[in-house]
């Protein structure tokens, strides 16, 4: 049985939170393509490819006062056409440890599937709060 766009994208957007939530690098790896893009919400860096995402979260991770990232899917298009999609969604950083937000806003992400798994290839973020 083969899982819809929007199911299987959801899915992985819980793996993904998952692993932020536990901090877990090697569960973050293969959710990402190898040229993935993320651009950040408040000052638009560029993080560029999966190895200096890796590094992003692995120094995020071990930040003395650790925020945990999350991530809300609010809807999926995929391409009737190709085979990606477009999540738009709501994103929150809390302390760790707490249910205070410190940050939020509004994300988009563009996904592929790559042969039965879907991946990311690029995020962008936006800080509302």
């Amino acid at each position: 049985m083969t899982t819809s766009p929007d199911l299987a994208i959801r899915l992985r957007r819980a793996d993904f939170n998952r692993a932020l939530a536990e901090a877990d690098l090697n569960a973050i790896a293969p959710l990402l393509a190898l040229h993935a893009v993320l651009v950040t919400g408040s000052d638009s860096a560029v993080i560029s490819g999966r190895k200096a995402q890796l590094q992003a979260w692995k120094r995020e991770f071990g930040a003395s006062e650790r925020i945990v990232y999350s991530r809300t899917p609010e809807s999926i298009v995929a391409s009737t056409v190709e085979p990606i999609a477009m999540e738009h969604g709501r994103w929150q950083g809390v302390a760790a440890g707490s249910d205070q937000p410190l940050a939020s806003g509004s994300y988009s992400a563009k996904w592929r599937r790559v042969g039965v798994d879907w991946i990311i290839e690029a995020e962008i973020y936006l800080t509302l709060a």
